[in-house]
């Protein structure tokens, strides 16, 4: 018999005597609590009741299982109607589970209702088969909502844009085919020519700046087409939208970087180890704030630096390794072992995470860096959306360090890390057996 493997424990699979589960929904939720009953050891006393989804009620709810000594409370992650159960459970001091609704579902040939599904959750908690998700503490929901609106806000803009461009494509105007993007100078200047009712593409052409002047002749070619009053007013809508998300991203961009201050874990240490919110910044500093060590990473700006604390968090003690980021952001395949068979499958992940490091990885593919150079060799082989993915996950990578030290710092490898790992003589033998297979005598003689 071959040597058996012993599988450590985790932390959450440890069995617990008093439990609490909730079945949430929109405006009510179904409480199951089991604990032990008095004089029978083994025995459970099983009790069911509904409550409300209202602040008062989920209060008095949160005194009673006090009163209980529930050691722990899980809920199911039912759409958003989790939330003010899991939070004014949490703020009542009590220790508040979330589970995936797809680790929880009911064994099969069980009837399905409100009451038995909270019944099998609490049975499920009680005997430590159920692992908690990732909710991030208070300051860091704060700071998620205002980077997941200013995502939002943004997604909204471009569309605006894309509306411009179809827009004047309507009208006949090419000003896109010539102008790398409408968000130029010379372009906005343009089509604020078109909406003043200048339809001369000569003149038009003429407010060119920069660069775009030695196309003038393409541009009025672009330029000539048939811009009606309709077109000119749909256009000053779309334009006047523009302007207001642009003032909305500013706004929500000042917000992140108040919320961002406002969090200690997030502060950087002078040299005489004092801390605070502008602490950190100089040349000589103990520990750099948080986001100017993500700062330091190619590809990764201010503002992904802080639409990605806001996915992750500050603590990474709720991820023991990288990998368990990598796995929680869905940037690595699942493994689906059955027998001799195993398989590879994609797990969904954080999407919002995926797109910040898809940002980056975009931005850290065309420097000069280590992240640069694997970008190139993967796409070589496999195309330029395996190597994002592969350059994404580094980076992921590369913030779960940088995040579980405060003194920790980016030192990038260099574009030429991979050719120091070569093993000159066996490519070179490597070679040698190609070309004589080939039918050729080689010959190796040293450079000079």
């Amino acid at each position: 018999m071959r040597e058996p493997e012993e599988i450590q424990e985790r932390e959450h699979e440890v069995a617990v005597a008093r439990v609490a589960a909730v079945d949430v929904a929109k405006a009510s939720g179904v409480v199951c609590t089991r604990v032990p009953r008095v004089g029978e050891p083994g025995r459970f006393v099983t009790r069911v009741h509904p409550v409300d989804a209202t602040t008062n009620a989920i209060l008095e709810l949160a005194d009673y299982l006090a009163g209980m000594r529930i050691e722990k409370v899980v809920l199911e992650s039912t759409s958003d109607y989790w939330r003010p159960f899991f939070y004014l459970l949490e703020a009542a001091g009590l220790d508040v589970d979330l589970v995936n609704a797809r680790d929880v579902k009911n064994a099969p040939g069980r009837p399905k209702t409100d009451k038995l599904d909270a019944v099998w959750l609490a049975k499920l908690a009680a005997w430590g088969m159920l692992r908690p998700s990732f909710v991030p503490p208070a300051e860091i929901r704060a700071l998620r909502q205002y980077t997941r609106a200013r995502t939002h806000v943004t997604q909204d803009r471009t569309r605006c844009w894309q509306r411009l461009e179809k827009l004047l494509e309507d009208a006949l105007i090419k000003v896109s085919s010539v102008a790398s993007k409408l968000t130029t100078a010379s372009a906005r200047d343009m089509i604020g020519g078109l909406i003043a009712g200048e339809r001369d593409p000569q003149v038009l052409a003429g407010l060119a700046r920069g660069r775009m002047k030695a196309r003038h002749a393409a541009l009025v070619q672009a330029l000539t087409g048939m811009f009606t009053s309709h077109h000119a007013q749909i256009a000053q809508i779309l334009l006047d939208q523009i302007a207001f998300l642009d003032a909305a991203v500013a706004r929500l961009t000042s917000r992140i970087e108040d919320a961002i201050d406002a969090i200690p874990a997030a502060w950087g240490a002078d040299p005489g180890g004092v801390t605070g919110a502008g602490a950190g910044t100089g040349p000589d500093a103990a520990a750099l704030p948080a986001i100017m060590r993500l700062e330091e990473i190619p590809g990764v700006s201010a503002a992904l630096a802080c639409s990605i604390i806001a996915e992750t968090g500050l603590d990474m003690t709720r991820f023991p390794t990288a990998g368990h980021l990598v796995s929680w952001a869905g940037l690595c395949p699942r493994t689906l072992q059955s027998g001799p068979r195993t398989r590879h499958g994609k797990g969904q992940g954080n999407a919002y995470l995926r797109g910040y490091l898809g940002q980056a990885a975009t931005g850290a593919a065309g420097t000069a860096t280590f992240l640069g150079e694997r970008y190139a060799r993967i796409a070589r082989r496999r195309g330029g959306a395996v190597a994002q993915a592969a350059v994404a996950r580094s980076i992921l990578v590369i913030i779960w360090h940088l995040l579980s030290g405060r003194g920790a710092r980016f030192a990038d490898l260099g574009p030429g890390y991979y050719e120091t790992k070569i093993n000159k003589n066996r490519s070179a033998r490597s070679h040698i057996r190609q070309l004589e297979a080939l039918g050729y005598t080689v010959t190796l003689t040293p450079a000079a």
